[in-house]
């Protein structure tokens, strides 16, 4: 997969809206769940990062485990987390979620927004923004 700052000495601007979203639903089987989700790699050396944007509307939850860090800026309406104890954050408008290493997630339903997103691991073939 090719990355992001392949070619060094270069400036990219990304557009917003430059990248068609992939819808979650189907990517995790999750029926009713209204999210939808694009990543690239910026660079695929050893230390890998990866920037994506993530969308969901209110419908279905959905679980996800976090193996790296990885921290989403909420850029529009209001994203909804709990932790696996039941624990609630609600991240609304410049709200940062940081998630470690080794977490699980239940992403609520009743989520509302938009954010953008740094992981540190390569991109994930799965979520590559659509053709």
């Amino acid at each position: 997969m090719t990355s992001l700052t392949s070619k060094p000495g270069t400036i990219t601007l990304l557009k917003s809206g430059s990248f068609r979203l992939n819808d979650l639903s189907e990517l995790l089987n999750v029926s009713g769940l209204n999210s939808d989700m694009a990543e690239v790699s910026v660079t695929n050396n050893s230390n890998a990062l990866t920037i994506g944007h993530f969308t969901m509307s209110p419908g279905a939850e959905f679980e996800y485990f976090y193996d790296s860090v990885e921290y989403k800026v909420i850029t529009k309406g209001k994203i909804v987390v709990r932790d696996t104890s039941g624990e609630k954050y609600v991240a609304e408008v410049g709200d940062i979620l940081l998630f470690s290493p080794d977490v699980t997630v239940i992403f609520d339903g009743e989520s509302d927004g938009e954010a953008i997103y740094t992981a540190h691991r390569e991109a994930s073939a799965d979520f590559a923004p659509k053709a």
